[in-house]
C-alpha cells in the first residue's frame, strides 16, 4: 500500500511537471511540435505556421529567485513573447567539482517561471557569456587548475572541462526543447565568438556536436556575431543560423548591418540577438544613458523590415556579491563594472517599468499582438530611520586573520589569487622593507590587479591603482619596516581578454639608488580574505567589542575596517524595496542579513546608493554589516531612500 501511494505520488508529480511544460501549445501532441527555419521565405515556422519573436533579455543571476516570476510577468505584458536566459558557468559550478542548483542558481525553476508568463525561451548557454559577469561568466578555477590554460580555444584541458559542464547542465534542459514539449525555441553557441578573433574551427565545431547531443534537433542552434569586420565570418558555423547585435542605429545603418547579415547568410529570417537598450557603466565614469525616442526610431525601422528583436537589456539588476566585472578600457586599459546593472533598461534596477517600457510597447503592438496581460505600477518603495554603524575591528587585527583570513602562504614571490584558490575579495602581502639609502625611496608593484592599499608597519601611507595606471609610491624612511600591500580583487575582464589573473603578477621592488637601482622584495607572508563565508564574519561582529576602528576624522588608517548595524522594522510596517544611501563612506562592500549586495565607491561614482530587495529584510531587527577600505563619515550612518542615485559622477 505504501509503495502504491509512493507510486501515486510520483505519477500525479510527473503530471504536473508535463502540464506547466506544454502550456505553451498545449493544444498540440509533443510529437506534431517543431521550430524550424524556412530559409526561402525568411521566417522562423513554429508547428507549420510562421513566427515572429520580440524577446528580452533577463539575467536570472541578477535577481533574488522570489522575485522572476513578477518580473517575467512584467517582461510579458511589455508585449514580449520570449525571453533570453544566459546561463552563467561560475555562479553554477564555483569550485571544481561542486555544482549549485538552487536559491538564485535554480536554472529549472526560471524557466518554469517563464512557462507561466506565457515566453518562450531564447537559452544562451556560453560557455563563456561577457554579460558584464566577473571573467565573463568561465570560473576562476580553471586558472587554478590549469595555469595557462586558453580558453574559448579547442585547448584539450578546455574542451574536456566545458563538456563536462554541459553533460552537468545541458542534460537538466533537454526535456525543455521545444520539440519536447518545452519552451526552449533557440540555443547560443559560445557569444560574440567573432570579436574574440581567435576563429578556432574546431572549437566552434566542438561546441556545436557537444550541444547537439541534447538539444537533438529539437531546437534551433544559432551564433550571434557583430556586423563589423570579418567577425560573422570568423564566430560562423556551418549548418548553424546566423544572427547580429547592435543599438542605436540610423535608418540607414540597420540597413549597412542588414547587407553585412546577408553577405554571411543570404536567406533565413533577420535577427538582432541584442538590441542594446542602455550600456554599460563603470565606476569613474558617468551613468552611459541612451536616449529613449531614437532608440524607438530604431525599433519601429528594424520591426517595419520584419526583424525579430531581442531587446538586450530588457531588465539589468544587479551585480550581487563580487560579481561584477570589467573591461580592456580606459587610462590604465582596465575600468571596473559598477554594482548596478540598471542598463538604462525598460525595466529598472527594481523591476519597475519605465517611460522606455511604455513608448516600446507601444511600438511593439503595431507589429505583433500585445497579451491581455495589464501593466504594473511602480511597485512602492520605503525609507526606514538611518542606522548608526559600530566599527567593529580592523582586517588587520589577530581576531580578523584567525577568523577570515586563509592559512598564511610563504613565497619569495607575490602569489596570485588563483594560485591560491581564491575567487575574490583581498589578498595581503607582507614583508620587511630593507634599510633605506635614499628617502624617500620609490615602491614599484609590476603588473597589479586591481587595486593596492600600502602600509607601512600597519599605517595607510598610499593606494596604487590599475584602473588609473599608477604603479608607484614613495615610501619614507624612518615610517617602518613592516610592509603590508592589500590588494582588492575590482572584477575579472568579461570582455575579448579571459586570462585576468588576480594579485601582484610581476616583481614588487623599492628603490635604491645603487646598481642595479632597485631591489626585488622577497619573503612573503601571503593571506587570503575571500569574504565567502559569512558566518566567520558574524562569529567575528557578534564578539569583538573593542577592535581597531577608524581615526577621528573617520579614516580607515590602520586597514579596512568591518562595521555592523541594525535595521529595526516595526511589526506594523509593511516591507518595501529600498535603497541604502552610502553618501560619506569611501569604498567597501555591505551585506544585509548575510547577503552580499555588492562593492559600493560613492566618493568617485556614479552609483551612490545600494539596491536593497524587500525579501532580503524582515520585521524586527536586520543585521547590516560592511567592510569599508577608506573612510567612514563621521557620524557613521547610512541612510535609506526611495529612489536609485545612479547618476552622480
Amino acid at each position: 500500500m505504501i509503495e502504491f501511494k509512493i507510486l501515486l505520488s510520483f505519477c500525479l508529480l510527473l503530471t504536473v511537471v508535463h502540464s506547466k511544460t506544454a502550456k505553451l501549445n498545449s493544444s498540440n501532441d509533443i510529437e506534431d511540435r517543431s521550430f524550424t527555419i524556412d530559409y526561402d521565405r525568411d521566417t522562423f515556422v513554429m508547428d507549420g505556421k510562421d513566427f515572429r519573436y520580440v524577446a528580452g533579455s533577463f539575467h536570472y543571476f541578477r535577481a533574488l529567485p522570489q522575485t522572476w516570476r513578477t518580473k517575467l510577468k512584467t517582461l510579458r505584458a511589455g508585449g514580449l513573447n520570449a525571453v533570453d536566459l544566459y546561463v552563467q558557468w561560475s555562479l553554477h559550478n564555483p569550485k571544481e567539482n561542486q555544482y549549485v542548483w538552487d536559491g538564485i542558481a535554480n536554472i529549472k525553476d526560471v524557466i518554469e517561471a517563464a512557462i507561466e508568463a506565457d515566453l518562450y525561451v531564447i537559452l544562451r548557454p556560453g560557455p563563456y557569456i561577457c554579460a558584464e559577469i566577473d571573467n565573463g561568466g568561465l570560473p576562476y578555477w580553471l586558472f587554478t587548475k590549469y595555469p595557462g590554460i586558453q580558453v574559448r580555444t579547442s585547448d584539450p584541458n578546455y574542451l574536456r572541462e566545458v563538456a563536462v559542464w554541459y553533460e552537468k547542465l545541458m542534460s537538466q534542459l533537454t526535456p525543455y526543447m521545444y520539440g519536447n514539449g518545452g519552451p526552449i525555441i533557440m540555443v547560443q553557441l559560445e557569444n560574440e565568438y567573432g570579436a574574440f578573433g581567435k576563429c578556432d574551427k574546431p572549437y566552434l565545431n566542438f561546441l556545436k556536436e557537444e550541444t547537439e547531443k541534447y538539444t537533438q534537433g529539437k531546437a534551433v542552434l544559432f551564433t550571434v556575431d557583430r556586423p563589423y569586420g570579418d567577425e560573422m565570418e570568423c564566430g560562423q558555423v556551418p549548418g548553424v543560423f546566423v544572427t547580429t547585435d547592435f543599438g542605436l542605429m540610423t535608418d540607414e545603418e540597420v540597413d549597412t548591418h542588414r547587407e553585412k547579415l546577408r553577405s554571411v547568410q543570404p536567406k533565413g529570417p533577420l535577427v538582432n540577438t541584442e538590441f542594446y537598450t542602455g550600456w554599460l557603466t563603470h565606476w569613474q565614469e558617468s551613468n552611459q544613458r541612451r536616449p529613449a525616442e531614437p532608440l524607438a526610431n530604431t525599433l519601429r525601422k528594424m520591426l517595419r523590415d520584419g526583424w525579430n528583436v531581442d531587446f538586450y537589456m530588457y531588465f539589468g539588476g544587479t551585480n550581487f556579491g563580487f560579481w561584477a566585472g570589467a573591461n580592456d578600457w580606459g587610462l590604465g586599459k582596465y575600468m571596473a563594472d559598477i554594482t548596478s546593472y540598471d542598463y538604462d533598461a525598460p525595466m529598472d534596477e527594481a523591476g519597475d517599468p519605465t517611460m522606455k517600457y511604455t513608448i516600446f510597447r507601444d511600438i511593439i503592438g503595431e507589429y505583433i499582438d500585445l497579451p491581455a496581460v495589464p501593466v504594473p505600477d511602480r511597485a512602492s518603495k520605503m525609507k526606514h530611520n538611518p542606522v548608526e554603524m559600530t566599527s567593529v575591528d580592523s582586517i588587520f587585527s589577530s581576531n580578523s586573520r584567525s577568523l577570515l583570513g586563509s592559512q598564511e602562504r610563504k613565497s619569495n614571490h607575490p602569489m596570485t589569487f588563483e594560485e591560491l584558490d581564491q575567487n575574490s575579495g583581498f589578498v595581503l602581502y607582507e614583508t620587511t622593507l630593507p634599510k633605506f639609502t635614499r628617502d624617500p625611496s620609490q615602491l614599484t608593484i609590476n603588473d597589479l590587479r586591481d587595486r593596492a592599499q600600502i602600509y607601512v608597519d600597519e599605517f595607510y601611507v598610499g593606494t596604487l591603482s590599475r584602473e588609473n595606471a599608477i604603479k608607484t609610491l614613495p615610501i619614507s624612511a624612518g615610517w617602518g619596516s613592516k610592509l603590508s600591500i592589500l590588494v582588492e580583487n575590482q572584477g575579472r575582464i568579461n570582455f575579448d581578454i579571459l586570462d585576468d589573473y588576480k594579485g601582484i603578477l610581476g616583481n614588487v621592488t623599492i628603490q635604491i639608488y645603487d646598481e642595479p637601482y632597485y631591489n626585488e622584495l622577497s619573503d612573503w607572508t601571503i593571506t587570503g580574505y575571500s569574504f565567502e563565508n559569512f558566518s566567520q564574519l558574524k562569529q567575528l561582529t557578534d564578539t569583538v567589542t573593542e577592535g581597531q576602528g577608524t581615526n577621528g576624522r573617520g579614516m580607515a588608517i590602520h586597514g579596512p575596517v568591518i562595521f555592523k548595524g541594525k535595521l529595526e522594522i516595526d511589526s506594523s510596517t509593511t516591507i518595501h524595496d529600498t535603497y541604502i544611501d552610502m553618501t560619506g563612506w569611501g569604498k567597501g562592500f555591505i551585506m544585509v542579513n548575510g547577503f552580499n549586495l555588492g562593492r559600493y565607491w560613492p566618493v568617485i561614482g556614479p552609483q551612490v546608493t545600494m539596491y536593497l530587495p524587500k525579501e532580503l529584510l524582515n520585521v524586527g531587527s536586520n543585521e547590516i554589516t560592511l567592510v569599508e577600505l577608506q573612510r567612514a563619515p563621521t557620524d557613521k550612518l547610512i541612510h535609506f531612500t526611495d529612489n536609485a542615485i545612479l547618476d552622480e559622477a
